[in-house]
């Protein structure tokens, strides 16, 4: 079978010859796990591993001295929105933490929207369809490309405690960050598909809206203020005709079927040690709605259990989550740097029928 018939099979919830696969790991976690199965190449790895999915993106041409994504993993500088990022060691890697929020100190809707927003131009695509024959020259995979969120990179923006204030004493604020950080999400992933000629399976979104132990805001300010956002950019793509992806770390039970009303086709990463995000849970109460991607631990789990744990614990959420095909098996989050690789390998060789 195809790895994107598999995928599309998952969203279908059909049985099929195996569960749909996915990996995500922290580049000290990932070179490590190169080094112990003695490959350099990345394809190799993803192949080894029984990876169905691809990833795609656009490569920046934008302003020198920019780096063209914002977030705890790229490199260290100025993203293409003006916040600021200082790298810092963990006990598990190096992540970076936001040095400076360009708009913390704006005081006006005027001000944010005369800001120097980034441009769709600052990105090329045109390589994407000659990628993608590539990526699909022995095999069909299905290929995801990351539109971008509604929540998370506002705050990068405005910064955490500011933007949660302004929800509630100045929400035309907040909502005026959020709508242009969507327009230009939204019209950079159009680009990409019509450069792809069609040939993109999953458009991704997300922003993480959960802790360990709840949600980051009420329901009642996510849906008013982030819910019409998020929704744009889910709707749009399902209505489209591709499978909808959208990534939120931590406890979101309270909003999991606002999601689904969107329009939402897979939802990760799945935390289990997340307040009522336990797998028996959400199959119970979303599993025929939606595709659970994720679910196995990377807190406790893969950095601490012996391989045979990790072996036991991916077969019971396979038999779990995957029991209607409605799963695609996959770590919790992206793998860390204090992970053994035999604890990876005990995960993907018992994903692969091992």
């Amino acid at each position: 079978m195809e790895p994107v018939e598999r995928i599309i099979n998952a969203v279908k919830h059909k049985r099929q010859d195996r569960l749909p696969i996915d990996y995500t790991a922290t580049p000290e976690a990932h070179n490590a796990l190169k080094k112990y199965l003695s490959i350099e190449d990345d394809e190799q790895l993803l192949d080894k591993l029984g990876v169905d999915i691809r990833r795609v993106a656009g490569r920046y041409v934008g302003p020198e001295g920019l780096i063209p994504a914002a977030g705890i993993n790229t490199s260290p500088g100025t993203d293409i929105f003006g916040v600021v990022w200082k790298p810092k060691e963990h006990p598990s890697g190096v992540y970076n933490e936001i040095a400076y929020h360009p708009l913390a100190d704006a005081k006006t809707v005027k001000e944010i929207r005369e800001y120097n927003w980034p441009s769709v131009d600052w990105f090329d695509f045109s390589h994407l369809k000659d990628e993608i024959d590539r990526i699909n020259r022995d095999r069909r995979y299905a290929i995801m490309f990351f539109a971008g969120g509604a929540f998370e990179t506002p705050w990068y923006i405005r910064g955490l405690e500011r933007f949660l204030l302004d929800l509630v004493e100045c929400p035309e604020i907040a909502e005026t960050i959020s709508s242009c950080v969507t327009d230009f999400y939204l019209k950079r992933a159009l680009r990409a598909i019509e450069e792809s000629d069609g040939q993109i399976t999953i458009i991704g979104s997300g922003g993480d809206i959960g802790t360990q132990r709840g949600m980051m805001l009420s329901p009642a300010l996510w849906r008013r203020h982030i819910k019409p956002y998020s929704e744009k950019l889910i709707r749009t793509f399902k209505d489209m005709g591709f499978i909808t992806f959208y990534h939120s770390c931590g406890s979101i039970v309270p909003v999991i079927n606002d999601f689904i009303e969107m329009g939402l086709d897979i939802l990760d990463p799945i935390q289990p040690k997340a307040k009522g995000m336990e797998p028996e849970n959400l199959k119970r109460e979303f599993g025929d709605k939606l595709v659970f991607h994720g679910g196995i631990d990377v807190q406790e789990l893969l950095p601490f259990g012996t391989p045979e744990e990790v072996s036991r614990e991916t077969a019971r959420l396979m038999d779990i989550l995957g029991s209607d095909g409605g799963y695609i098996v996959a770590p919790a989050h992206a793998i860390q740097g204090d992970t053994p690789p035999e604890n990876i390998m005990a995960l993907y060789d018992t994903a692969n029928g091992g």
